[in-house]
C-alpha cells in the first residue's frame, strides 16, 4: 500500500476573500450601515419607520432587541450612502444577478450598490424599492424560528456574500477590488465632490481648479487637474488585488509596465496598491522602480490602518484639499 502526505489546499483564495470582506464591511456590510446613520438625522429616520416598516415587525425587532433600520431600508439611509443597497440584498439572500436581472425591476439601481452613486431618477424610485424591500424583509423578521436575533442580522448577509465569492474566479474577484478601492477614494473625496459616475469622480479643489479621477485601465486611477484649460496629468494608480506570495512580484512587473506608460503619457506620480503582509517590500520595489508611493489593499479597501491614514493623506495633497476629519 502506498501512502501519500497530507497536503492541505492553499491558503491564496481565502486571504483574497477576506481582502474584499474587509472592503465589504465598508461598503456593503454592518460597519458600512452604523457609519451611514451616523451622519442621518434620527429624527427623519423615525418619520420614515413610520410609514415604510410594518407595525408587527418592528414589535418583533423590538422585542429581540435590533434596530428597524438594521433590517429595513429607508429613502434618507439610502441617499446618504447609495451602496447600501447591497446590504439589504444580502440580507434577503439574493444574489447580483438575480436581485437585478430583468422583470424585478431594480436593474437600474445597481449603479448604487456597485459605484455608491446616485442619480435623480434613481432618488425617485427609492420610495418603491423601500416598500418592496420592506415587505419581503418584514417575512423574513415573522417566520425565523427561533425568533431573529442581532446575531442573525450580522451573519445572514455572509452566507450570499460569500457564495459570491465562492463563484467568482480570480479576474472577477481582481475586478472587484479596483471598484471597492475607487469606492474608498470617494470616501476620502466625498465632501469636495461636484459630480461622480460610475467610472468618474470630479472635485473641486481648494484653488477652484477641477480635478478628475477616472477608473480605467493603464492606469486604473487616473488623477488629472485642469489648468488654463488642459488637463494636467497628476497621479498613475494601479490596483493589484491578488494575495498569493509567490505571485507579488509579477503583480509588481505588471505595475511597473503600466506605470512606465503612464510616464510617457506625462503622469508625474506613480502609486501602486498591492498585498504587502509578509512581502518583502525591497523586492518589490526592485520589480517597479517607478513606483514612488505603496500602499496595502487590504488596508486601503478596509479603510484603516497606517497604509490607509497615509493614502487618504496623499491623496487630498494631490487633489489640493483638506483632509476631512475623523468621524
Amino acid at each position: 500500500m502506498v501512502s501519500h502526505p497530507i497536503a492541505a489546499p492553499d491558503p491564496g483564495r481565502q486571504i483574497a476573500f477576506h481582502q474584499l470582506l474587509v472592503s465589504a464591511r465598508k461598503t456593503w456590510l454592518m460597519d458600512a450601515l452604523a457609519n451611514a446613520l451616523g451622519r442621518v438625522d434620527p429624527g427623519s429616520i423615525k418619520e420614515q419607520l413610520l410609514v415604510f416598516v410594518p407595525t408587527d415587525a418592528q414589535r418583533i425587532l423590538a422585542a429581540a432587541g435590533i434596530r428597524d433600520e438594521h433590517v429595513f431600508p429607508l429613502p434618507i439611509v439610502l441617499e446618504t450612502a447609495p451602496s447600501l443597497v447591497g446590504y439589504y440584498r444580502l440580507l434577503l439572500g439574493v444574489p447580483q444577478k438575480t436581485f437585478y436581472g430583468s422583470g424585478t425591476g431594480m436593474s437600474g439601481l445597481k449603479s448604487m450598490e456597485a459605484r455608491g452613486i446616485m442619480n435623480p431618477r434613481q432618488r425617485n424610485i427609492l420610495p418603491e424599492f423601500c416598500r418592496a424591500m420592506c415587505s419581503s424583509l418584514a417575512e423574513i423578521v415573522r417566520q425565523l424560528s427561533p425568533a431573529v436575533t442581532p446575531r442573525d442580522i450580522h451573519e445572514l448577509p455572509l452566507l450570499t456574500f460569500g457564495a459570491f465569492l465562492q463563484g467568482a474566479n480570480n479576474v472577477i474577484i481582481g475586478k472587484q477590488a479596483t471598484a471597492n478601492v475607487f469606492l474608498s477614494v470617494k470616501e476620502v473625496l466625498r465632501k469636495n465632490i461636484i459630480e461622480v459616475t460610475s467610472r468618474k469622480i470630479v472635485v473641486k479643489n481648494a484653488s477652484g481648479r477641477t480635478v478628475v479621477l477616472t477608473l480605467g485601465t493603464d492606469p486604473d486611477i487616473r488623477v488629472e487637474e485642469e489648468f488654463s484649460g488642459t488637463m494636467r496629468r497628476k497621479v498613475a494608480i494601479e490596483i493589484k488585488g491578488g494575495t498569493d506570495r509567490s505571485n507579488a512580484h509579477n503583480r509588481a512587473g505588471e505595475a511597473e509596465k503600466s506605470h512606465q506608460k503612464a510616464k510617457k503619457e506625462g503622469f508625474r506620480d506613480y502609486w501602486t496598491i498591492i498585498a504587502k503582509k509578509g512581502i518583502d517590500i525591497d523586492k518589490l520595489r526592485s520589480e517597479s522602480p517607478t513606483t514612488n508611493s505603496w500602499f496595502d489593499a487590504a488596508q486601503v479597501l478596509g479603510r484603516e490602518g497606517v497604509d490607509w491614514d497615509d493614502f487618504q493623506s496623499r491623496m487630498v495633497e494631490a487633489v489640493g484639499i483638506p483632509l476631512k476629519p475623523r468621524e
